[in-house]
């Protein structure tokens, strides 16, 4: 039979929660990676961030790992890194409202905005094109200026993903909101692959001392 106490954990925090918080810590950093998307819109460019997180946790073997956390809004994973540890989450939030999932999430394992690494579309970039943003303005991403909003700081790292700007201005919206075409679908796999090393290398190397330095 569990402890009284613990019994009154459960019932403050989901079973998911409960479990990774209260587990034993690793003995090195901690990070949380959040891939920003709108939920129930797989394939969609603009959450093409959740894609990325998918492939991060296929690649660190927690893809059967994610629980859903009702006080988050967000679906978790967790997943060791060398000595580091790194929560992943996945809004269930819409895009403009991701920031509340994320900021829930870094209060309960205790984190800063500095270790609290965003992954979200670009238009403003091509499709294959990747970059690794440390903190700044949100360049007009909803799901970004919720993040800075709730976190009340900007200092965020971000690996944009680009999606690529149509032409014509008043095609964005559906641009942004519409899925991947065929063609573009063939090119997912290796972004994918490439958005998962990036990200990864860039925690490793952070994680082995106090730089934040690309």
């Amino acid at each position: 039979m569990r402890p009284r106490g613990f019994l009154g954990a459960g019932q403050r925090l989901s079973r998911a929660m409960s479990r990774c918080v209260l587990e034993p810590r690793p003995p090195g950093k901690r990070w949380m990676v959040a891939g920003l998307g709108n939920p129930g819109l797989p394939g969609t460019r603009h959450s093409v961030g959740m894609a990325v997180l998918g492939q991060l946790a296929r690649r660190l073997g927690v893809a059967e790992s994610w629980t859903r956390d009702r006080h988050c809004a967000a679906d978790l994973a967790l997943a060791p890194l060398g000595d580091a540890q790194l929560v992943l989450l996945r809004p269930r939030r819409l895009m403009n409202a991701n920031g509340r999932s994320v900021t829930r999430a870094a209060e309960l394992f205790g984190l800063t905005a500095e270790e609290v690494y965003l992954v979200h579309d670009e238009l403003d970039k091509p499709l294959g094109r990747l970059a690794l943003k440390l903190g700044g303005s949100a360049r007009g991403h909803n799901g970004v200026r919720s993040c800075i909003s709730c976190l009340n700081s900007n200092a965020m790292p971000r690996l944009r993903v680009g999606i690529g700007r149509p032409t014509h201005p008043e095609a964005v919206q559906a641009h942004v909101l519409g899925c991947f075409s065929p063609a573009e679908q063939e090119l997912l796999p290796l972004l994918l692959d490439r958005a998962t090393d990036l990200i990864l290398d860039h925690i490793r190397e952070r994680s082995q001392g106090p730089s934040l330095g690309p």
